[in-house]
């Protein structure tokens, strides 16, 4: 193993430890009743956790989102999520100064984005080169880029676009890698390069956007991207790696060799085969693109996911951590679980995704505050509400008609 190799694991086991206080909240009790009177629309439950959010997590004089778990540190991720919510819910002055901000602080010279910013050991603020904050995140970058598209023809202003295809136009070029033929979207801008094995992320892989890539950067084989992402999903989750079965769910971080494209499981301490806060993200993105397109890959692939509802069924909770064959490593129950998740049972187990929705997730919600019952971490706070979005239908393509402008 070369040293190259380890020094990138281990800069992306630091992501891991970073991120482990931030989302190990643990979810109120299953026992809870259900207040059949909790009647609200769903326009209310959506702008006022929003509103909530802003209040806990945005720093309005600034324009970053704050991790508050993690000493407020701002990561491209948050940036990402705060303006893919913002464009979703019509907040133009929310959308433009977390732009304006990702962009002045974290966007690199090749138009990807530092990970990591923060307060630096000598008491000014920047990016954490410490703990490799400069390195790119895809999720983040995929994300960023997403938004701006979507901004575009919401708010009809190519201003929007253009950044938009500087940035996906680096996302291909320095985060695509080809193996064997077939270009796949790598975890970082480390991987282009390197002769060690791919570092592959599956929570990382969207379809929905990069659709939406081939529309405006036609240069790129985008759709190869998507075909390689719907195979290398169904590769991760139905290979055993390092057990001796798969629960058919998704992995949070697997290896792929860059000259077969075979997979493996991760050999350093700190990335698993788990199913956990990574990898819990994968229904959601994998739903958004049934949504939007009804690729019956998608709905083949959460099919696959059907461990989820035996969980349900003979549970009637779902975990926060699971090993690759579906052994329970953590028995605890948090929000983002259960957000992701109902976007599988949305497109599959529509009966139960009633039931998650109604004693998992609406019970959070405080109608006389308009906001959360109980406090949840940053990370949690945005995927029930994207889980609670797609569930409510709230979540159009607002980039669907770029491609009949550009």
């Amino acid at each position: 193993m070369s040293r190259s190799f380890i020094f990138r694991l281990l800069a992306i086991v630091l992501i891991i430890i970073a991120a482990g206080t931030t989302v190990y909240a643990v979810f109120a009790s299953n026992k809870k009743v259900v207040d059949q009177n909790i009647v609200y629309a769903p326009r209310t439950l959506l702008s006022g956790t929003w509103n909530s959010y802003k209040t806990e997590y945005w720093e309005s004089s600034t324009g970053r989102t704050l991790d508050k778990q993690q000493n407020d540190i701002t990561t491209s991720e948050g940036q990402s999520y705060t303006m893919l919510r913002a464009v979703w819910v019509s907040d133009k002055p929310t959308f433009d100064k977390s732009w304006a901000w990702t962009k002045e602080q974290l966007q690199r010279k090749d138009k990807l984005f530092s990970w990591r910013w923060g307060k630096k050991t000598d008491g000014t603020y920047g990016v954490l080169t410490d703990v490799n904050g400069q390195n790119s995140a895809a999720d983040a970058d995929s994300d960023i880029a997403l938004a701006l598209l979507m901004a575009a023809d919401r708010w009809q202003d190519t201003s929007y676009l253009n950044e938009a295809k500087g940035i996906i136009s680096s996302i291909y070029n320095n985060e695509v890698v080809t193996v064997a033929g077939v270009p796949y979207l790598a975890s970082n801008n480390l991987e282009k390069t390197s002769s060690s094995p791919i570092v592959m992320n599956p929570s990382y892989l969207a379809p929905y956007a990069y659709r939406e890539f081939a529309k405006v950067d036609t240069k790129n084989n985008w759709k190869a991207v998507v075909d390689s992402s719907y195979a290398f999903l169904n590769k991760a989750m139905s290979d055993k790696l390092d057990k001796s079965k798969s629960n058919g769910m998704p992995p949070d971080w697997v290896l792929m060799d860059r000259a077969t494209g075979a997979i493996s499981a991760p050999t350093v301490s700190g990335l698993t085969t788990n199913y956990s806060f990574d990898a819990m993200r994968t229904p959601w993105r994998i739903a958004l693109d049934y949504k939007w397109n009804k690729d019956p890959r998608s709905k083949e692939l959460l099919k696959k996911m059907s461990f989820l509802s035996d969980q349900w069924n003979s549970n009637g909770a779902l975990y926060s951590t699971y090993s690759h064959d579906g052994t329970i490593v953590t028995k605890d129950e948090v929000a983002e679980g259960y957000g992701t998740a109902l976007a599988y049972f949305d497109v599959i187990d529509t009966k139960n995704a009633t039931q998650v929705y109604d004693q998992k997730i609406k019970t959070l919600y405080d109608q006389n505050t308009n906001s959360w019952k109980q406090d949840l971490t940053y990370y949690a706070s945005n995927w029930v509400w994207f889980g609670i979005a797609l569930h409510l239908d709230q979540l159009p393509n607002l980039a669907a008609n770029l491609g009949n402008n550009t």
